[in-house]
């Protein structure tokens, strides 16, 4: 089970191709919808499939239920200090959890900044030089949930008050307002309908013909949008915009990594293939041909596969050196979205911003409940 886009169907596809034809082993991939995919019980999707695409921040209550087995069997330390060494970022380290690999990263992401080349002679450098071009009606943002509360953590990072993974505060209640406030600002001169619109939403607003916005500055960055072709304005990415004075620091990683199910009948089968997909050779040869965004850095750094991204991946690999990475407890993923609502209804509201970070930190602070730290 992987998630419905080319970037994270059409890679598995092809890479399984290859893989039958070396072993014999068929993989059948299904697709859900990003919000589906970054939601739904990864328990009942390990009862249902032998392998599956996770988000990093499911780890901690993947493991607590015990649906996936671990990747860090014997015999294999030499493949995994190498998929470790070539982490992008701390995509690799995220999926380790207690100890033990829980999945290995196949698509590195954070937030960075989209950009139309064809409508700017460059992509703004300042937050408050995107901030102009959010007053001319030429921004937008994803602010359906979870990505409010990304964009809110990328802000916090950025301006160096990074928020908590455990205790009793998720922000200091001053930072907290001040970032809220600055995502209110932006908030403010955007289409009503950002609140309802995910990355992938975003992505294919600024890409269809005649769009008026030309700029997205902390938005997961979708590698698709990129090629020539692949949608009407080509859409080029970069680092964030600096809110702080810190360079592109902060911003909330994303990606994906490939997991085994612990209720798989075909697990050796399984761990084969996952090993074997997140290798180099795999990454920057058909994984990245076939559309996908690699968690290999041997990949990022290929001249091969950049030239063929306009350079996405060299463009933002600062902005994803320097991210950082949510909490992973068992509990955070209620707890993220029940902050995302709690936010965005701050937002809408134009609610006391005190108020809605002490509602947002008593969130957080229940969502420990049961766990010991």
């Amino acid at each position: 089970m992987t998630w419905s886009h080319p970037r994270g169907y059409d890679p598995m596809v092809a890479c399984s191709a290859i893989w039958e034809q070396r072993t014999g082993v068929r993989i059948d991939w299904d697709k859900r919808s990003l919000q589906d995919f970054e939601s739904f019980p990864v328990e009942e999707l390990a009862r249902a499939y032998d392998l599956i695409v996770i988000d990093h921040p499911h780890v901690g209550q993947i493991t607590a239920e015990g649906c996936l087995a671990p990747l860090d069997i014997p015999g294999r330390e030499a493949e995994r200090s190498e998929l470790a060494g070539a982490s992008v970022g701390q995509s690799y380290p995220s999926y380790n959890w207690e100890g033990r690999q829980c999945a290995f990263p196949i698509d590195a992401a954070t937030q960075v900044q989209a950009w139309r080349p064809d409508a700017l002679d460059a992509p703004p450098t300042k937050w408050s030089d995107m901030l102009d071009l959010a007053r001319d009606g030429r921004v937008a943002l994803a602010l359906r949930p979870p990505h409010s509360l990304m964009s809110f953590y990328t802000l916090a990072g950025n301006l160096g008050h990074a928020c908590a993974v455990e205790g009793d505060m998720l922000i200091a209640p001053e930072a907290g307002a001040t970032v809220f406030e600055m995502l209110r600002e932006i908030a403010d001169l955007l289409d009503p309908a950002s609140r309802e619109m995910d990355p992938i939403a975003v992505s294919e607003r600024m890409a269809e013909a005649g769009s008026k916005i030309v700029c997205s500055p902390l938005i997961y960055g979708y590698v698709s949008y990129s090629f020539p072709g692949f949608r009407p304005n080509r859409l080029a990415f970069v680092d964030i915009p600096e809110a702080g004075k810190n360079g592109p620091v902060g911003s909330a990683l994303g990606g994906t990594g490939i997991a085994v199910s612990a209720f798989s009948r075909a697990r050796e089968a399984a761990i084969n293939f996952a090993y074997w997909v997140a290798g180099s050779e795999v990454q920057r040869g058909p994984y990245a041909a076939a559309g996908g965004q690699p968690g290999h850095a041997h990949a990022w750094e290929d001249d091969g596969v950049n030239a063929a991204t306009s350079g996405f991946y060299k463009a933002t690999r600062a902005t994803l050196e320097g991210a950082w990475v949510r909490p992973r407890h068992n509990g955070y993923m209620a707890f993220q979205q029940a902050a995302s609502d709690r936010l965005n209804e701050g937002l809408a509201g134009r609610q006391a911003p005190r108020a809605v970070i002490e509602d947002i930190n008593r969130l957080f602070r229940e969502s420990f409940a049961g766990v010991s730290r």
